[in-house]
């Protein structure tokens, strides 16, 4: 049973008809969470998958088509080895535990990003978790990971010289339509909001191209106490806004 304030902050975003399709979050702040309680960074991410679990709950009862978390960058294999470690076994465990609540939910996961580089082991059960859920037909939850965005453009660059070189394309006939169904997310529409927790004002290499008129959402809130109220406010100041994609207001 949801909490009145949250039932009707739901209501509110549902009556709208602006309830966005696609949202994006990084997940930030989990380190500083537990540093100011005195905890190993470890004890941060184990509690940001809590966060993870009410957003997930959220965007179903909510009835958002797709969500993306920014679970893994790039970048974040220069962390030390023992948390890159972590990071992964929390990923392969938490995948297994909550398989059956998306499968409850009706929830089809997907990743993005160099999925082959992650460890063999804790690929195989992600794509396990793929593959059982791929016929789940509500809300699309894709896990960004070993995901950057410099490094997804010039994936898709890379592929499309081959096709230039193989002569299947012509440069000339290269538009931002053709480039968007190299990327890895040539399957999903571009977001329509961007939520970033901890109060960092940066993009951190997400979602370069497909983020150009998203609107961002910024909290200071640390991801592990980032839950369902949180999300619905984020949403209810999405619906405020006046989406123009570079147009004026119409008169």
């Amino acid at each position: 049973m949801m909490p009145e304030t949250l039932e009707k902050l739901y209501e509110v975003i549902r009556e709208s008809g602006k309830c966005p399709v696609h949202v994006a979050i990084i997940m930030d702040g989990n380190g500083r969470w537990a540093g100011r309680r005195g905890l190993p960074r470890t004890d941060g991410h184990q509690a940001g998958v809590k966060a993870v679990r009410q957003v997930v709950e959220a965007a179903v009862e909510m009835g958002l088509k797709y969500l993306t978390l920014y679970t893994f960058s790039v970048e974040n294999w220069k962390r030390p080895r023992e948390e890159v470690a972590s990071l992964m076994a929390l990923l392969s465990r938490t995948t297994l535990e909550e398989l059956d609540d998306l499968m409850r939910n009706n929830v089809r996961l997907i990743a993005t990003g160099r999925i082959a580089q992650l460890p063999l082991a804790r690929r195989k059960v992600l794509q396990a978790a793929i593959k059982k859920t791929s016929k789940n037909t509500g809300l699309t939850l894709n896990l960004a990971l070993n995901y950057g965005g410099r490094t997804e453009i010039i994936d898709a660059v890379r592929k499309l010289a081959e096709e230039i070189k193989a002569g299947r394309i012509e440069p000339d006939k290269i538009d931002e339509n053709l480039f968007a169904s190299y990327l890895y997310t040539a399957d999903l529409p571009d977001p329509d909001l961007l939520i970033r927790t901890s109060g960092e004002m940066r993009l951190s290499n997400f979602l370069i191209w497909q983020t150009s008129y998203t609107e961002i959402y910024i909290t200071d809130t640390f991801w592990p106490d980032f839950g369902k109220t949180e999300f619905a406010a984020a949403l209810k100041e999405y619906i405020t806004r006046e989406r123009r994609f570079g147009q004026v207001t119409p008169q």
